[in-house]
């Protein structure tokens, strides 16, 4: 090989009376200075760009005597390093690069071994290098202030001297203030001044100064003992990413832009970088181009994303702000004292279940809070009293996320981060305290938090999309409905993202189970086509994180604002929520249906939950927050909706309809009560919400308080908890986890006649649960051992009798229900006890449109 040891002068600045060092030169400095002629062709590849002013300079003293020049050696303090390692995509020359920090200045080490070069005379070797930040395909310029805004694109040239190892080397140094950069070379022998030098990835070598390569795990932000803070980001399809972090003064423009390496900072499709301190930056984004899906515009490509793992998200803006709609906030997630919390973990079957909106909930003003705490956590919490006296122990809040506000809840564009204005000061570490605070007070008393939960879709701008579009969404949108911003549930990254989402809500927010909304399209593959065993779904079934929550299936789409059928595979583990149930039991009261239809609901649907479920699977609703409210049910008449309007249409002073609609609303509950399964009430239903017969989720409007002492909010506030009470009580029979037995149940018809399953006709069904009673000796007969349950349900325009079963001896049977009755009457706790007319014979007249249940015991008058 020939010497490297360059044979030309340069300007020799003393550092002190031991070292001196050498300015990297302009070129037209250098072009003078070259006293070979080979050399003279080094600045034509160079003179298109104007050179950067150039202030990094090297410590390599350079002399004019070969001997000084072999005897460099590597310095010691390079034992701590960041160091690279490269190889050189011709003559199997190995690059190694080495960076540190000593006080106010970062060097950079570049040392090459066993480059095999063409060994003509004079041969020497080159390092032409610059430096950038936002855009690796321009340069920026160097100078006493930082970087220039108005960078130029020229190179740097700076020689490589011969260490004592036989090996060539250059050092540079920047002052830290202009830091973090990236540092990008290549090699040039003074033979071949046109020839580039590269890496064996035929790019450019390039090393982070300032910063470090960071690590592809955990994705998003973390932050280490050190100070240190490491960004991590996914996309496979991103040809580049950079990193924009803003500081304090807005977020027109970032306060820096790294534009990350391919190599030094991606391992396999994961971004990542780690910064020495984050402390003058306040929230971040990235930057992906290249990763849009091919029919969307490119100048998207500017638009900074949000990072999907971070778990505090600033102030948004809906409509955009420059290239910034939502940006990650660069700050631990606040510390909370979750002292003595502990999860209720209660057992399916005991659950009653209470579906609200957080911001409706408490945001009218008759909930009587203070302004910054209506329509909050915080407002949610205040009114845990409520929850008891209805006798509910689960709350199941629709979706939190951060979603899009003109589209609502059902369409997030975050999975790890909470919608601000449910904060108590709009403000995202408020709200996360907040929420943390509010499922405390909610353990504390006894009742689980359960969260509605969206992995279908997205919003439809400023979600994933510009991130790795390919990899997230479905290319052309899914079957017929050709939804552009459909989630590719099952692709490995789109399942990862999900399962560290909802371990998020259960390690940091306590959350006790998830009910997925439009569950149907997590069983979709790569291509749209359903699964037979989607590995999201059973994933979620086997996760040992997850083992102990619940996790519901609703099969409600939000785009369509309907209930789609399907067989959910379950393992086990999947609660569904029983659309059937709610299509049923409407029939049957508008006397539309088959007795088969209403038996197989107040059995615990097993047509659905049988092979290896039971009842506690299905949870059971009336109305829910889209469609008709229970009592617009019975005021409004639609054939969409499945509702009767009772004799007139909306509303109405006519008695007997009133009085109808009356029936019917506690008919609803004490259907959804009776049943085996798991009851799920509706916000606003105790007291009579109505949203005028609209099924609009827009028109659904804020819980009035005041509607709570009215007539209709007392009685059906108390007929409520009355019920959870009873289930309770009867968990024997009405909160069984397996199906009943048949010898346990017993049907009669009208008159005590088999019912007639199948005909349209009969409107009529009575049955009698039987308890397991075991041998009692006659001391031990008490008034607290209570006995089978007689349950009958009239939908006929026209009384019926129903005929009761004899009791078991010394018991009699107690009338606990009439739905009938006026009220205070028409429910009893302690019941009221129903004679014998004559010997062995015990009936009971039920009026049009009622229920009815009476409870066998050994209590006497």
């Amino acid at each position: 090989m020939a010497s490297l040891v360059p044979c030309f002068s340069f300007s020799v600045i003393p550092r002190n009376q031991h070292k001196s060092k050498w300015s990297c030169f302009h070129k037209p400095f250098i072009q003078r200075k070259l006293h070979q002629p080979g050399l003279q062709n080094l600045v034509t590849p160079f003179s298109q760009k104007p050179t950067s002013k150039l202030c990094a300079t090297s410590r390599l003293s350079v002399e004019e005597t070969l001997q000084q020049l072999g005897t460099l050696t590597r310095p010691e303090y390079l034992k701590g390093a960041s160091a690279y390692l490269f190889r050189t995509e011709t003559g199997g020359g190995l690059v190694k690069v080495y960076v540190t920090k000593e006080k106010d200045r970062y060097s950079v080490y570049i040392e090459i071994s066993s480059l095999d070069m063409s060994g003509g005379e004079g041969e020497t070797l080159l390092l032409c290098w610059g430096v950038y930040r936002a855009d690796s395909s321009c340069f920026v310029d160097l100078d006493s202030t930082g970087l220039s805004v108005n960078a130029a694109t020229g190179m740097n040239v700076s020689p490589l001297v011969q260490t004592s190892r036989g090996k060539f080397a250059v050092e540079l140094e920047f002052d830290a203030k202009h830091v973090p950069l990236y540092l990008s070379f290549f090699l040039m022998s003074s033979l071949d001044a046109g020839l580039e030098i590269r890496s064996h990835r035929r790019t450019r070598f390039c090393v982070p100064v300032g910063s470090l390569p960071g690590y592809p795990g955990p994705l998003g932000l973390s932050f280490n003992a050190d100070g240190s803070v490491n960004f991590a980001i996914f996309s496979r399809h991103a040809e580049s990413v950079v990193l924009c972090l803003y500081g304090d003064n807005g977020v027109e423009k970032p306060a820096l832009e790294l534009d990350l390496d391919p190599y030094v900072n991606r391992s396999g499709d994961i971004w990542h970088v780690s910064l020495e301190s984050a402390k003058s930056f306040v929230s971040y984004g990235y930057r992906c181009r290249g990763a849009l899906k091919q029919n969307k515009d490119e100048s998207c490509a500017e638009h900074v994303v949000l990072d999907p793992y971070a778990k505090i998200v600033g102030n948004s803006y809906p409509d955009g702000l420059g290239s910034v709609k939502n940006l990650g906030w660069l700050g631990k997630e606040p510390v909370f004292d979750w002292g003595g919390d502990c999860h209720p973990d209660l057992s399916m079957e005991k659950l009653v279940v209470y579906r609200l909106n957080v911001k409706r909930f408490t945001q009218h003003e008759s909930s009587q809070l203070p302004s910054g705490l209506a329509g909050t956590f915080t407002g949610l919490a205040k009114k845990v009293q409520h929850f008891k006296d209805l006798g509910v122990n689960a709350v199941l809040l629709e979706p939190v996320f951060m979603f899009d506000e003109e589209k609502g809840p059902y369409f997030p564009f975050h999975f790890f981060s909470l919608m601000h204005v449910y904060g108590p000061s709009g403000g995202p570490v408020s709200t996360i305290d907040s929420m943390k605070e509010m499922v405390k007070t909610m353990h504390a008393n006894g009742i689980e938090v359960l969260v509605e939960v969206v992995f279908s879709n997205t919003a439809e701008i400023g979600a994933l999309q510009g991130i790795d579009d390919l990899s997230y969404y479905y290319a052309n949108g899914v079957g017929d409905l050709k939804v552009q911003s459909a989630l590719n549930c099952n692709y490995p990254i789109v399942q990862n993202l999900i399962l560290d989402s909802l371990r998020h809500w259960v390690t940091e927010f306590h959350i006790d189970g998830f009910s997925f909304i439009n569950a149907s399209h997590m069983l979709r593959g790569f291509h749209g086509e359903y699964l037979s065993r989607p590995p999201l779904v059973e994933a979620i079934a086997f996760d040992p994180v997850l083992s102990k929550t619940k996790i519901i299936a609703d099969c409600w789409d939000p785009h369509d604002k309907v209930v789609k059928e399907t067989r959910f595979p379950h393992w086990m583990r999947w609660a569904e929520i029983n659309a059937n149930f709610c299509i049923d039991v409407r029939n049957f009261l508008r006397g539309e249906n088959f007795l088969s239809d209403l038996a197989t609901r107040l059995c615990g649907s097993g047509d659905m939950f049988s092979g290896g479920r039971g009842p506690a699977f299905s949870f059971n609703y009336i109305a829910r927050n889209f469609g008709l409210s229970l009592v617009d049910l019975v005021s409004f008449s639609s054939a969409t909706e499945l509702s009767w309007n009772c004799g007139e249409e909306g509303p109405t002073n006519n008695t007997a309809v009133l009085e109808r609609r009356l029936k019917q609303v506690r008919n609803f509950l004490f259907i959804l009560f009776v049943s085996l399964g798991v009851p799920v009430l509706n916000m606003g239903d105790e007291c009579g919400q109505s949203s005028g017969g609209s099924p609009a989720y827009d028109d659904m409007k804020s819980f009035n308080w005041s509607a709570l002492k009215t007539g209709f909010g007392k009685q059906t506030t108390q007929f409520i908890f009355f019920l959870s009470s009873l289930r309770r009580r009867r968990s024997d029979l009405l909160q069984s986890r397996s199906f009943l037995q048949e010898e346990n149940i017993e049907w009669r018809g009208s008159d005590g006649a088999p019912p007639r399953w199948e005909d349209p006709s009969c409107k009529f069904l009575a049955m009698t649960l039987k308890a397991e009673i075991t041998e009692f000796l006659e001391s031990s007969v008490s008034s607290d051992t209570f006995g089978d349950l007689f349950i009958a349900f009239n939908a006929a325009d026209h009384p019926e009798t129903a005929v009761l079963p004899l009791p078991l001896e010394g018991m009699s049977w107690y009338r606990l229900v009439d739905t009938a009755l006026p009220f205070p009457g028409f429910f009893l706790t302690s019941g009221e006890v129903v004679p014998e007319q004559i010997t062995g014979l015990v009936t009971y007249q039920m009026k049009s449109y009622s229920c009815t249940l009476f409870e066998a015991n050994y209590r006497t008058i």
